[in-house]
């Protein structure tokens, strides 16, 4: 029997839980995911360096101004890319099972320390997004998982803890199954929830640390499809034309992604948009004007 999903869509016969089998892509599309079986086949790496001066001083009115006072850089590059999915859907796919899906909704994969202390334990944390979220909405939902995961253990903890109690070779086993039934679209709804090895993409604050970023190998198992890791500010010196020299605020944007659920042109067409989004941080105090559907 179908499904209605939160997007209103009703589910057919081969969709799964967490996503629409795209079923009108062209034959070339559909054979790269035999080409290249896995996402470490298939990951290209990118780099780039953005100017922060217009979103370093919208995250300060947040805070100062409309009292938003936990509004940081993470905050904004999430929203930015929930934005950029609300126009560019095609890289909020995933590939399973050697098909192309299109995920119901964005959701971020976060490792957190429960506290700010290097041998303090770490879990990871799953936040479902929708895609006409404000720049408001994206900081409430993320922080309410963080304290949620900080006050108790979260699903990924509970389902890690138990596996672990496993024999070695009884939870080979058991990864076996759960790999097999993730081909298949059959996986466990409450193991879907709880992985952070499934969901749209895994962001890496390694700038918190004050240390530059890293190009971080995306995994084979699960779903996700791009893995972005962010550096520490850093100040440039730029030479302009009349011989004066301008100091600005820059980041180091590290992405790795899956080049099979979308072609480099529109790969470089959404990075465009999420690019022109730092430039005018305001645009994430409202919806989107209109929202483009992933409909092959």
């Amino acid at each position: 029997m179908s499904k209605i999903t939160a997007t209103g869509y009703k589910r057919r016969h081969g969709d799964r839980a967490d996503g629409r089998y795209l079923r009108g892509l062209d034959p070339y599309h559909k054979m790269m995911a035999y080409i290249m079986p896995t996402r470490n086949d298939a990951q290209n790496l990118f780099t780039d360096t953005i100017q922060t001066d217009k979103v370093d001083a919208y995250l300060r009115k947040k805070r100062l101004e409309d009292g938003i006072n936990t509004a940081s850089f993470l905050h904004f590059v999430t929203a930015a890319y929930v934005r950029t999915c609300s126009q560019f859907p095609e890289i909020n796919r995933f590939i399973a099972g050697q098909r192309v899906y299109a995920r119901y909704y964005p959701e971020l994969v976060m490792s957190i320390k429960l506290k700010m202390e290097a041998t303090a334990p770490e879990t990871s944390i799953k936040v479902p997004f929708d895609v006409k979220d404000t720049f408001e909405q994206v900081v409430e939902k993320m922080q309410k998982q963080v304290d949620a995961a900080r006050s108790g253990a979260t699903a990924t903890d509970n389902i890690a803890d138990t596996l672990m109690k496993l024999p070695r070779l009884l939870l080979k086993f058991t990864v076996w199954l759960l790999r097999t039934l993730d081909y298949f679209g059959k996986i466990p709804r409450v193991v879907l929830e709880a992985s952070p090895f499934h969901g749209s993409v895994i962001i890496t604050d390694l700038g918190s640390m004050g240390i530059p970023p890293i190009h971080h190998h995306i995994y084979n198992f699960g779903t996700l499809p791009i893995f972005v890791g962010l550096g520490a500010k850093r100040k440039t010196y730029e030479l302009q034309e009349d011989g004066s020299i301008v100091k600005k605020k820059m980041f180091d944007l590290l992405v790795v992604s899956d080049e099979r659920i979308t072609d480099g042109f529109y790969f470089a067409h959404a990075f465009k948009y999420l690019k022109y989004l730092f430039k005018n941080p305001e645009l994430l105090d409202a919806p989107p004007e209109k929202v483009v559907e992933d409909v092959k």
